[in-house]
C-alpha cells in the first residue's frame, strides 16, 4: 500500500461517515429535514380600549321630554332603534325653508317607513322665538302635514344644552346601541332657497342614515350646523 492510499483510505470512511450524519450523503434526493417551530401560546385578544373609549364619549345623554300631549318620551324608550334629534323653531327662516318646500317632511316620512324614531325638539323658552303652547304647536304641525314621531317640549333648555344644540335646524342621529353617529347640519347648503337648490346639497341626514342603516361606516360625523341660534332661557 503506497503512502497516499495510506492516507486517503484512512480517510475515506470518515468522509463519508461525515455527509451521512449531515443528511448530505450523496443521495441526490435526500432533504434536509424540517425545522418544528414552536410557537409560544397566544394571548387572548384584549379589548380594543380605544373603541370602547369612543363608545362611552359619544354615547347620547339621556333625556326623557313631555309631548304635546304631556306623554313623556325617554330615549331609552328607543333602545334598540334609530333616532334623529331635529332642533326645531318655526319662527326661524332656515328651518321654514325645509318645512315650506316639503323637504323635513319627505325625510321624517322616508325614515319613518324605515322603523326611525324621529323626534323634533323645541328648546325655544317662554317668551322667545319659536316657543308655542301644546295646542299652538299642534295646528301648526297640522298645518305644515310634518310628520315627527312626536314633537317634545324642553321650554328650560336642559336636553338642548345636555346635546350642545346650537342652532335651528341641528340634527342628531343616535344608533340602536344609543351612541351619536351623527351631529351637526342637515345638508351642505345653508343658503339654499328652494326645493331644487335644496335638493342639490349634499343632504347629511339621508346619507349617514343610508348608509349606517345598511352596516356601513358613517360618511361624516360631525359637521358644523347652521341656521338661527336655539333661542334658550336667560341663565
Amino acid at each position: 500500500m503506497t503512502g497516499s492510499c495510506r492516507w486517503s483510505c484512512a480517510l475515506a470512511p470518515l468522509l463519508v461517515l461525515l455527509f451521512a450524519t449531515n443528511g448530505l450523503a450523496q443521495d441526490p434526493e435526500a432533504k434536509p429535514k424540517a425545522k418544528v417551530k414552536t410557537e409560544a401560546p397566544k394571548k387572548e385578544q384584549e379589548p380594543d380600549k380605544e373603541k370602547k373609549e369612543q363608545e362611552v364619549k359619544n354615547k347620547a345623554p339621556a333625556f326623557s321630554l313631555p309631548d304635546l300631549d304631556g306623554k313623556k318620551h325617554a330615549l331609552a324608550d328607543y333602545k334598540g332603534k334609530w333616532v334623529v334629534l331635529e332642533w326645531i323653531n318655526h319662527g326661524c327662516p332656515f328651518v321654514e325653508e325645509h318645512y315650506k318646500t316639503g323637504n323635513m317632511q319627505a325625510l321624517q316620512k322616508k325614515y319613518a317607513k324605515k322603523g326611525v324614531i324621529w323626534l323634533s325638539v323645541c328648546s325655544s323658552a317662554p317668551g322667545k322665538q319659536g316657543y308655542f303652547k301644546a295646542e299652538q304647536w299642534k295646528k301648526i304641525e297640522d298645518r305644515k302635514g310634518a310628520m315627527p314621531k312626536a314633537v317634545l317640549l324642553d321650554p328650560d333648555g336642559k336636553v338642548g344644552r345636555l346635546y350642545r344644540a346650537r342652532t335651528t335646524p341641528q340634527m342628531v342621529i343616535i344608533n340602536p346601541k344609543g351612541g351619536i353617529v351623527y351631529d351637526g347640519a342637515i345638508d351642505s347648503k345653508p343658503r339654499a332657497r328652494g326645493l331644487e337648490e335644496i335638493k342639490s346639497a349634499d343632504n347629511y341626514v339621508a346619507k349617514v342614515l343610508d348608509a349606517v342603516m345598511a352596516g356601513k361606516e358613517a360618511p361624516v360625523t360631525k359637521t358644523k350646523p347652521y341656521g338661527c341660534s336655539v333661542k334658550y332661557a336667560s341663565p
